[in-house]
C-alpha cells in the first residue's frame, strides 16, 4: 500500500515559487516543501506511515527518491523499548507553518502514535535561495512514568542509487594527540557491499561535523548536524537492493522526559549540490552564514587582526602587556587579547595582584584607549584543584578530567556549577570591560557520570553539551550581547554546526606554524566559512613574506610575537603585511573558495577565492621546499567573457585577459627561492 501511492501523489505535486512556501493537500496528506531551488515532498500514508516521497533540486533537475524496497521517513527516533520510525502508524493531529527569519517557513507536523504512548511532530524549514532543508524532531511523553529517550537519528535518509558509483567527503578537525591529517580532506569511494564511511565528529571527536556525498554524474547531497557533543555519523551503499543510506547518531545518549514533556532533538540539515566538493562547501557555507552562523562583528572590518599574549605563556605582567600594546595599535592590530595567566588560578577568575598591581581593569581602559578591542582567556570548563570554587564545591568536578595546565575539569550540566560559571562569566566581562571572549580548555563537553548532580548519570554526553557547554555560553551571551566569542579547545577539536551559532570565530590550528595553518585553512574551508578558519601565527615562523603569506586566507590573523622585541623594520614590514590582509579580508570572506593544490612540506601550494557579488578573485600561492621558481595559476569561476585586470602583491606584473583565458591558460606567478609566496589578485574591469 505503501508503494501504491508514488504515482497518485506525483500527479498533485503543485510547483513551487522562489519564495520559501508549503503547501499541504488534505485529501492525500501530503506536504510539498520547497523555494524553487529545493522541493521535499512528505507523506503520511492511507495506513499511517509517515514518509519521504522525493527530494529535488529545481536547478539542476537532480532527484533523490526512496528506494522502492527501503522506504524512508524523518521519524527515527527511540524512547524505551519504543522505536518510532518508518515502520509505526500515526494519527495526524495538526499541521500548521509559520515564517521565520532570515527570510524562511517552518511547518509542524504533529502526528499521535496509534498506541497513544507518544506524541510526535515533525519540523521542516526552509529558506529563500538555499537548496536545504533542515529538520528536527519533537517527542512528547504521553505515558503517566518518565521515559529516556536512548536513540536518535539525525540524518535519517534513504534512497534510491539509481545504479550510480558514489564518493563520500569529510574533513578531519583538530587533535591534541600525535593523529596526523589535522584538517585533512578524506575522500573514499563508496563500497556497494554496505561497508559504512563513518565520521566522528563533536567535541574531542576525528572530524568535523559535516559530510557530503556525490555520484558519478556529480549529482550530490550534504548534510551537517547541530550538536558540539560526540556524533557518530555513516553513510554507506548497499548495491543489492540498490540504496544509499546515511545515519547519524547521538552517542551515550539517555535522556529522560518526564510524563508530558517534551524533548527536541537537535537540528540537522540536508542539501544539494550538483558539481563538485568545492561546490559542496560553497552551498553549505551560504547557508550557515544565511541561516546559521552568529552574525559577523562588523563585516566590513571583520574578520579581525589579533594580538595574544601567549608569545610569553603564563608569564605576563600589567607592564609588558601596556608595551605589547603600544606596539600592536602602531602595526594596525584591532583586537588585544590577554592568554591564560592572567587570573590567580584556573577557575578563581580574579586578576592575579603581583601580576596587574593596578588591576586587569587598567590594561583594558589602555587597549581601548589606543582604539583597540579587549579580549580575554576563560577557560571555563576547567578550574584547579586549589581554587576556592573546589575547595567549596569538591563534588562540581566532572567524572573526566583532561588535565588542562593542572586544572580538573567541571560538569557543566550539574546545575549548581552552570549557574556559579554564568556568574562568573557575566562578572569577567563587567568587571573587566570585555569585548572578546577567547574560549579555551580541553574537550568542551565532559563525561560525567556522577549519580550525585542533576544530570542523568548515562546521559552526559547530551547533558553537558546542550544543558551544559551551550546553557553557558548562551545564558552569558544573552546577558552581555556585544562580546563576541572564539570557539578554542586547545584547538580546533569542535567543528560543529552548533559551534557556528554561538561564536563568530573558530580556531583551527593551535600556534604550530605556516605550513600547518595553511592545511588547516584548506580543509576547514569546505565545511565552514573563511572566518571560521582562524589561525594563530607563533613567533618562531619568523617575519617574511612565506610566514605572513601563510596566514592571509582565512579568519581571524592572530599575532603571537613578542611585539617589542622586533627591529623597527620588522614593525615597519608587519604593519604593510597587515595593510595588505585588511585590503582583501572582506572579499574573500563572502566568497566561494576554490581548493586548488593542498599544502605539502616539498611543494607548492594555491587557495583561491572567488565572490560573485564583485566578480573578484584573489587566491595566495605558496612554495614551500620544492623545485622550480614559479607556478601556472589557472583560477576558477570566472566569467568566462569578462575582461579581467590580473596583478599581485610582490610582483610588479599586470595583466588582462578575459576569465576564459585566464581558466584556460593561466598566469605564472613568480617564487624564485624555496619558502616564498605571492598573492594574485584577479578583479573585472
Amino acid at each position: 500500500m505503501r508503494n501504491a501511492v508514488i504515482l497518485l501523489w506525483m500527479t498533485v505535486v503543485a510547483p513551487l515559487s522562489f519564495g520559501a512556501q508549503s503547501i499541504f493537500d488534505p485529501s492525500q496528506n501530503i506536504w510539498t516543501i520547497g523555494n524553487g531551488w529545493i522541493r521535499a515532498v512528505f507523506q503520511l500514508s492511507p495506513d499511517g506511515y509517515f514518509l519521504t516521497r522525493q527530494i529535488s533540486d529545481l536547478q539542476s533537475g537532480d532527484q533523490w527518491t526512496p528506494s522502492p524496497n527501503r522506504p524512508t521517513s524523518p521519524v527515527r527516533l527511540q524512547a524505551g523499548t519504543d522505536v518510532f520510525d518508518v515502520q509505526r502508524p500515526f494519527l495526524l493531529l495538526d499541521q500548521y507553518t509559520q515564517t521565520v527569519n532570515p527570510s524562511g517557513l517552518r511547518q509542524y507536523i504533529v502526528l499521535q502514535d496509534l498506541n497513544s504512548v507518544a506524541q510526535i511532530t515533525v519540523i521542516l524549514e526552509v529558506y529563500d535561495n538555499q537548496p536545504v532543508l533542515r529538520y528536527s524532531l519533537r517527542y512528547r511523553n504521553l505515558t503517566a512514568s518518565p521515559a529516556y529517550v536512548n536513540w536518535i537519528n539525525m540524518l535519517p535518509w534513504t534512497f534510491d542509487d539509481a545504479g550510480q558509483s558514489y564518493a563520500a567527503f569529510r574533513v578531519n578537525q583538530w587533535s591534541v594527540d600525535s593523529t596526523p591529517g589535522d584538517f585533512e580532506p578524506l575522500q573514499t569511494v563508496l563500497d556497494p557491499s554496505g561497508t559504512p564511511v563513518e565520521v566522528d565528529s563533536g567535541a574531542g571527536g576525528q572530524q568535523c561535523g559535516w559530510l557530503a556525498l556525490r555520484d558519478a554524474n556529480m549529482r550530490g547531497l550534504f548534510a551537517g548536524w547541530e550538536f558540539d557533543g560526540r556524533v557518530k555519523t555513516t553513510v554507506r551503499q548497499v548495491g543489492s537492493p540498490g540504496y544509499v543510506q546515511f545515519s547519524s547518531t547521538v552517542l551515550d545518549l539517555n535522556h529522560p522526559v518526564p510524563p508530558v514533556g517534551d524533548f527536541q532533538t537537535p537540528y540537522a540539515f540536508l542539501g544539494l549540490f550538483h558539481g563538485d566538493w568545492d561546490e559542496a562547501g560553497y552551498r553549505t557555507q551560504r547557508f550557515s552564514e544565511a541561516v546559521l552562523a552568529k552574525p559577523a562583528p562588523d563585516p566590513k572590518t571583520f574578520p579581525y587582526v589579533s594580538w595574544d599574549s601567549w608569545a610569553y605563556e603564563d608569564q605576563i605582567d600589567e607592564q609588558t602587556l601596556m608595551r605589547n600594546a603600544d606596539v600592536a595599535a602602531s602595526v594596525g592590530v584591532e583586537l588585544f587579547i590577554v592568554d591564560l595567566g592572567w587570573a590567580r588560578a584556573i577557575g578563581d577568575w580574579y586578576e592575579d595582584p603581583a601580576k596587574f598591581p593596578d588591576g586587569l581593569s587598567a590594561v583594558s581602559a589602555y587597549v581601548h584607549s589606543l582604539g583597540m578591542k579587549f579580549g580575554l582567556h576563560f577557560a571555563l570548563t576547567e578550574a584547579d584543584p586549589a581554587s576556592p570554587v573546589l575547595q567549596a564545591n569538591p563534588d562540581w568536578t566532572s567524572t573526566e578530567s583532561d588535565g588542562y595546565f593542572g586544572a580538573s575539569s567541571l560538569c557543566l550540566s550539574n546545575q549548581p556549577t552552570r549557574d556559579w560559571l554564568i556568574q562568573q562569566g557575566i562578572r569577567i566581562i563587567d568587571q573587566y570591560n570585555v569585548d572578546w571572549i577567547l574560549q579555551d580548555g580541553q574537550n568542551m563537553v565532559k563525561q560525567c557520570t556522577k549519580t550525585t548532580h542533576t544530570h542523568d548519570p548515562n546521559d552526559s554526553n547530551y547533558a553537558n553539551a546542550v544543558d551544559g557547554l551551550n546553557a553557558v555560553v548562551s545564558a552569558i551571551q544573552a546577558a552581555r550581547p556585544n562580546v563576541n566569542w572564539e570557539n578554542c579547545e586547545n584547538g580546533g577539536s569542535m567543528m560543529t554546526f552548533n559551534m557556528v551559532k554561538s561564536y563568530v570565530t573558530s580556531i583551527t590550528n593551535d600556534a604550530s606554524g605556516s605550513l600547518a595553518s595553511r592545511q588547516a585553512v584548506y580543509g576547514a574551508t569546505y565545511p565552514f566559512p573563511p572566518r571560521f578558519a582562524e589561525r594563530y601565527m607563533p613567533g618562531s615562523d619568523g617575519l617574511d613574506l612565506y610566514a605572513t603569506g601563510s596566514y592571509m586566507f582565512g579568519g581571524n590573523w592572530v599575532l603571537m610575537n613578542s611585539l617589542v622585541d622586533l627591529t623597527p623594520d620588522q614593525v615597519g614590514f608587519l604593519a604593510q603585511q597587515i595593510g595588505v590582509y585588511k585590503s582583501q579580508r572582506a572579499d574573500i570572506a563572502e566568497a566561494k573558495v576554490y581548493h586548488i593544490l593542498p599544502p605539502a612540506a616539498d611543494g607548492t601550494d594555491a587557495i583561491q577565492s572567488y565572490n560573485p557579488a564583485t566578480d573578484n578573485a584573489t587566491a595566495v600561492i605558496t612554495r614551500a621546499n620544492s623545485d622550480g621558481p614559479g607556478y601556472i595559476f589557472r583560477p576558477q569561476g570566472l566569467v568566462p567573457d569578462q575582461q579581467y585586470v590580473v596583478w599581485f602583491a610582490n610582483d610588479p606584473s599586470i595583466y588582462l585577459q578575459t576569465g576564459s583565458q585566464l581558466m584556460q591558460s593561466g598566469v605564472r606567478v613568480q617564487l624564485p627561492t624555496p619558502y616564498s609566496s605571492d598573492i594574485v589578485h584577479i578583479q573585472h574591469q
